[in-house]
């Protein structure tokens, strides 16, 4: 029996159901909301987790963005805890709801139904797995079983699978807590979305914090120790002793009500919706980790679980269903990750994706501080910027650093959003006193950078090109000092403020290639030799750009480094 109010019922709360409800609440006073959540908590910071495991947020009711009581007083909104949805009848418009303490089955009749389950850790089939000691951490209850073992077990050593957000944010409480870690990735680099040149120094940041970092090597299986605890078998034949492991391996969406009730899925494993959120069912809408949205760059459909889009959806289904006109504009992928003090940032494509594509691309490295030199304990950042050489469109950028991160990335994720260029990136006008930044802005130097590119004012070079370097001169303008420490392989120096009154050395029908130290000394030569007849081009982010990239272990380029 109803109440005649048309129905809105939205399965799994958190980030996206839970926004959802709210917002459906602040535009309908009229509407029935219910939101069924399988588990305990109904809207809960599960972002924080990975910080109460390591003792950083000490009281677990800091993790309660809401709860049930405050939805029911405040919004009006019915909250059923351990109730699951485990079908949907969409010729009747019937959900069938479980009681998980009860073990009851009940129906209920929707005129709207939101679809929010999230995602689940994955956990493949590997010999062992359900071994004790092995968790995936996504949930409050999962968090309190870590700790709980951790504290039991009085845990020293613990093998992190997987080195994305989660896999980073874990090792680094672990080792908070006086745990020893080994972080096994499968891949060449921790923290796909970068490209693997930006997450050099993340690699000797967690090395240098005695992380035992195991690079493209992936876990075989786990067996029980002699002595107790596990050990941990690698497909390259290594065995870690563990008394914990922890699998970040990443997460799979909650489609299994979906599929059954034949709803279209993507070729992602996500439910596709449209930019209203709607489904394949005009009556269901599904929002937040769950779902398949189109990539805004690059137009492609993907499974981004980040939870400032997941609030966005939701509040964007809420609009459509109560009758405003609401579109979502579509993912960038803009995140952050703290890991031993450093800010690993990123938003838009990367250089992988693009390359796959097939797209016309520029791209920049740059080096600034966070706020001027002068002022103390300026830190640098390492930024890459991606655009199009076609018409400076930004398409995307990477930064790490250990201040002033996120504010550069947060702001050229913006510019993305609204189509803007690089010169809208020269032109920005940020704030700036010399704690907080600098006149020109690094957002502004990465603007002016590509800019001058696409002008043929200082055009650029990068450090694939040197492995297919053709005659060209490499011209090293630092001090003398500098050359002799480090340098590229067969570089002529002829440092800045010698290289007007030393132009004769340089022949004229030789193109040349310069850089210094991060790519500053290099654009001021290479303006001169341009003014002076040369062929002359500056090589992106200078001579650090180079040491990162050949601390990835690309060959090409660690070759001709001396």
């Amino acid at each position: 029996m109803t109440s005649g109010k048309k129905r809105l019922l939205i399965v799994g709360g958190v980030a996206g159901g839970a926004s959802c409800a709210a917002r459906a609440r602040r535009l309908s006073e009229a509407m029935e909301i219910i939101i069924f959540e399988r588990g305990p908590y109904v809207s809960f910071a599960n972002c924080g987790l990975p910080y109460y495991v390591g003792d950083v947020i000490t009281d677990e009711q800091k993790l309660l963005v809401a709860d049930a009581d405050l939805f029911r007083q405040r919004f009006n909104i019915d909250v059923r805890l351990e109730n699951e949805v485990v079908a949907i009848n969409r010729a009747s418009s019937e959900i069938t709801v479980k009681n998980r303490r009860t073990g009851e089955l009940y129906q209920e009749a929707y005129d709207a139904l939101v679809l929010a389950p999230g995602a689940a850790p994955i956990r493949p089939p590997l010999p062992g797995i359900d071994l004790p000691g092995i968790f995936a951490l996504r949930t409050i209850p999962d968090s309190r079983r870590i700790r709980q073992w951790i504290d039991t077990h009085q845990v020293k050593q613990a093998v992190v699978v997987g080195g994305g957000f989660i896999g980073l944010e874990m090792t680094e409480n672990l080792v908070k807590r006086g745990i020893t870690v080994t972080l096994v990735e499968a891949s060449d680099q921790v923290m796909a979305p970068l490209d693997p040149e930006m997450v050099a120094s993340v690699h000797e940041r967690l090395r240098s914090h005695h992380v035992n970092l195991c690079l493209n090597d992936s876990v075989a299986g786990f067996v029980p120790a002699e002595t107790g605890g596990l050990v941990v078998k690698t497909q390259s034949g290594q065995a870690y002793p563990a008394e914990l492991v922890i699998l970040a391996i990443g997460v799979r969406p909650e489609i299994t009500l979906a599929q059954a009730a034949g709803l279209e899925i993507g070729d992602r494993g996500g439910i596709r919706v449209n930019d209203q959120m709607q489904t394949s069912d005009p009556n269901i809408w599904a929002v937040g980790d769950v779902v398949e949205v189109k990539d805004f760059v690059t137009g492609e459909y993907r499974v981004i679980p980040l939870a400032g889009p997941a609030n966005r959806q939701g509040r964007i289904a809420a609009d459509v269903i109560c009758g405003r006109s609401s579109q979502f504009r579509g993912v960038q992928g803009t995140s952050v990750c703290g890991v031993f003090g450093l800010a690993i940032a990123t938003t838009g494509a990367n250089e992988k994706t693009l390359q796959r594509f097939g797209w016309n691309y520029g791209k920049v490295y740059l080096h600034p501080g966070h706020h001027v030199g002068y002022y103390p304990n300026a830190k640098p950042i390492d930024l890459k910027l991606l655009f199009s050489l076609d018409d400076g469109r930004i398409l995307g950028a990477q930064a790490v650093g250990e201040a002033g991160v996120e504010k550069r990335i947060d702001v050229i994720a913006m510019a993305l959003q609204m189509g803007a260029t690089v010169f809208d990136l020269e032109e920005a006008e940020l704030c700036y006193a010399p704690q907080f930044g600098a006149a020109k802005d690094p957002v502004n130097m990465a603007g002016m950078i590509a800019a001058n590119a696409l002008r043929d004012d200082a055009p650029l070079v990068h450090w694939e090109q040197l492995a297919e370097r053709n005659g060209q001169l490499l011209l090293d303008v630092r001090n003398v000092s500098e050359f002799e420490t480090g340098h590229l392989d067969g570089a002529v120096n002829i440092p800045l403020s010698e290289l007007r009154d030393r132009l004769k050395e340089l022949n004229p029908d030789q193109e040349i290639w310069v850089y210094c130290q991060v790519g500053q000394r290099a654009y001021y030569a290479t303006r001169v030799l341009r003014q002076h007849g040369f062929d002359a081009a500056n090589l992106s982010g200078g001579f650090k750009t180079y040491e990162a990239v050949a601390a990835t272990g690309h060959q090409r380029v660690a070759d001709r480094v001396k």
